[in-house]
């Protein structure tokens, strides 16, 4: 057990505050805390924001300024298809190797319909399967054709 001395007790007497937690804002959106801070008298500021809470753009506030833009635009917006020069060096080189577009295609392990694609000039160009149908087919299809 503890020896304690016979000496003189002294208390501390220093004041102690204990802060509440910081108010968040979360906290000032709700209805409980406002309703309580207006009964407590606290000064309590609304502000209403322009269309807060609606699906409008600020195109939709002005449409013939949207409108206008649309009907200006000049840019081409398509893909790039497969050039001529490579849809006939597929068909050439597909026929000196005396193969159907099936059978290119289940060695390159692609659909006939991606073959078809790129042979009739509708695909989008993909470096992976030209490259796949150099390898079968033994001619160049990408970068410049000679």
């Amino acid at each position: 057990m503890p020896n304690r001395s016979a000496g003189a007790f002294s208390q501390d007497w220093d004041p102690v505050v204990i802060h509440k937690r910081p108010q968040k804002a979360a906290d000032t959106k709700d209805p409980k805390l406002v309703n309580a801070a207006r009964r407590q008298g606290a000064a309590i500021e609304s502000v209403k924001k322009y269309d807060a809470g609606t699906n409008k753009s600020g195109s939709a506030v002005n449409p013939a300024m949207h409108s206008r833009k649309l009907a200006e635009e000049t840019d081409v917006l398509a893909h790039e298809k497969v050039s001529v020069d490579v849809k006939t060096a597929i068909q050439k080189a597909r026929l000196d190797a005396k193969l159907t577009q099936a059978q290119l295609a289940q060695k390159i392990n692609e659909k006939p319909q991606v073959v078809q694609e790129y042979e009739c000039g509708k695909a989008i160009p993909n470096p992976q399967i030209l490259g796949k149908m150099e390898r079968v087919l033994g001619v160049k299809l990408r970068g410049k054709l000679k």
